[in-house]
């Protein structure tokens, strides 16, 4: 979970991304120990966050934390490599997701904040976190402190620090999605399921620009997760900002070098959005966010109000996650009509 309060959800039609859910792993005491599918052996060293990262062996008890994390272990087909997962109860339907067996399989460790005590008592040896997506100093939740345990991590790639405070991000969101399922690859010896989810989503992402606005039909897009005073929004690192732009959006936080932050609504008004999508997730449900943005007086004149242009995408979709390509598709069909209603009037 991120480090603030973080879905009517669209179902997406999730085609490409179901490829190789639920194969079995063998087990590391088996005759195939420390083996990949391309034969590959442990230690396994890959590059997480700038630092490189030795894995002696293929973990067997991993804990994840929130649920595009979660849904990444899934896709690769690692359920039985998992003591559990921990992440609230406002993350929508999860029998309607096209990893819904995961779910029965794998415990629902605890819905709240992950910490030190429920890694331990998962007995985990490893933990799949991110920087405000469950680790942080404030709470002595960090992969060193882990470490000392004889707890390996791995660190979400969107949730990377940048050495600019307290901003996160290090590439492109999506190639953060295809570094995490190849590292993760080659940490399980999942190699080639790793590599078929990323050609399948990189084919996903490419079939729903060739149908999505280009050039100056491109309409202006802003992100909006929460927040009444200041709104809670997205930069150029955070998932948002490559499903807006891939799907033939302007995203017009695109200069912000960030992850998820916070700005203040004059930048809203300013740069007037055509559209605004909706993050739901929280207490603070779809329909009343919607509601605020409409009645809120500071962006009456600002376009995506007047036109009445919102479009709601769920929680998972919109951070780093399996579900990422499909919703580039979904927001894509969505910004062409957007575009041609535009070019008609």
């Amino acid at each position: 979970m991120r480090s603030r309060p973080t879905t009517p959800a669209l179902l997406l039609a999730v085609t490409l991304a179901l490829a190789g859910c639920g194969a079995e792993i063998k087990d590391d005491d088996s005759a195939t120990a420390g083996k990949g599918e391309r034969g590959g052996h442990h230690p396994v060293t890959v590059e997480n966050c700038g630092t490189e990262t030795t894995y002696e062996r293929a973990p067997q008890r991993v804990v994840t934390n929130d649920i595009g994390i979660t849904e990444i272990m899934f896709a690769l087909g690692l359920e039985d490599r998992m003591a559990g997962y921990v992440m609230p109860d406002d993350k929508g339907d999860l029998d309607a997701v096209p990893w819904k067996d995961g779910y029965r399989k794998v415990k629902w460790l605890s819905k709240k904040e992950i910490n030190k005590e429920m890694a331990l008592d998962a007995r985990a040896d490893m933990v799949f976190a991110g920087w405000n997506y469950g680790f942080g100093e404030d709470n002595g939740f960090t992969p060193a402190a882990l470490k000392k345990i004889g707890i390996d991590t791995y660190v979400l790639s969107e949730s990377c620090r940048n050495g600019r405070n307290a901003a996160r991000g290090v590439m492109p969101p999506l190639d953060a999605l295809y570094t995490d399922l190849t590292n993760l690859g080659k940490i399980f010896g999942v190699e080639e399921r790793a590599a078929k989810l990323v050609r399948d989503f990189r084919r996903q992402v490419a079939d729903a620009q060739a149908r999505a606005p280009r050039g100056e039909d491109r309409p202006t897009v802003f992100l909006y997760d929460d927040g009444r005073d200041r709104p809670f929004t997205s930069g150029r690192f955070a998932a948002p900002h490559d499903i807006i732009t891939k799907a033939g959006g302007d995203h017009i936080m695109k200069d912000l070098d960030d992850s998820w932050t916070t700005i203040g609504w004059e930048t809203v008004v300013e740069r007037d959005p055509e559209v605004i999508v909706i993050n739901d997730y929280g207490d603070t449900g779809a329909e009343q966010k919607r509601k605020f943005l409409e009645s809120y007086p500071p962006l009456r004149e600002v376009s995506a109000i007047k036109n009445r242009r919102i479009i709601v995408l769920d929680y998972a979709e919109l951070v780093e996650s399996p579900r990422n390509p499909a919703a580039v598709a979904t927001l894509a069909d969505y910004l062409r009509g957007v575009a041609d209603d535009r070019r008609r009037r």
